[in-house]
């Protein structure tokens, strides 16, 4: 691929109340629209907000080379939209299917810490979906659904930076010194899934449109 070539990947997030879709070009974003409510609005907000998008950019869809989707894990019926329409756009317009760990978008929202990143998506009671990533955004622990005790990633001795819509629940639990919560970082976004989605258009590394499925990781409540 030419470095000169523009490359757009419309991305969509729905994996948690956060409807969000980006456009990015070579993986720079140029426009983000997203609308976190109390209550899910992804199935009136979604296609608006790729329409806009685009018209806002000067783009069309036959402008783009892919769409990236966040595959979770997250609420499943968010997924299950966000993912239905992004389906029906490859399939339209003939391009390939990215897919992006929710989690690592949402972790890519910190910036300049040492230590660990530990992105958290409510799973309802103390549970959470979780994994660890270090300050290179690098992941080293997979996706788990897991419980969270006052015993929980007390293995890790360097700074840990909680990120997720779990810090109310969380926080009360988790109180060592190293535990530090950014409470202002809620949701992942379809901005950060911009270079993760280009790197991996680069690769080639994209999904079979027909046959991808979400990771759900374990039965998934239904959004109300």
């Amino acid at each position: 691929m030419m470095t000169s070539e523009k490359i757009y990947i419309l991305n969509i997030e729905t994996a948690t109340k956060n409807c969000s879709v980006s456009i990015a070009e070579n993986g720079t974003t140029l426009l983000c629209k997203e609308i976190a409510e109390q209550g899910y609005s992804h199935a009136e907000k979604l296609h608006v907000f790729i329409e806009e998008i685009l018209r806002e950019c000067k783009l069309t869809t036959k402008d783009l080379a892919a769409i990236a989707i966040s595959q979770g894990p997250g609420s499943y019926t968010g997924l299950r939209i966000g993912i239905s329409a992004a389906k029906g756009l490859c399939f339209a317009l003939d391009i390939p299917l990215i897919a992006v760990d929710t989690l690592e978008s949402l972790a890519r929202q910190v910036n300049d810490k040492d230590g660990f990143i530990v992105p958290m998506i409510d799973a309802r009671r103390m549970e959470v979906y979780s994994a660890i990533f270090n300050s290179k955004h690098e992941k080293t622990r997979d996706v788990e659904a897991e419980v969270i005790t006052e015993e929980s990633f007390n293995d890790i001795k360097e700074n840990i930076y909680f990120v997720g819509d779990c810090s109310e629940k969380c926080k009360a639990v988790l109180i060592k010194d190293n535990f530090i919560f950014l409470e202002n970082i809620i949701y992942p976004s379809a901005n950060e899934m911009s270079q993760i989605s280009f790197d991996k258009y680069k690769k080639n590394d994209t999904v079979d449109v027909a046959y991808f499925e979400p990771f759900y990781l374990k039965d998934f409540f239904m959004a109300k």
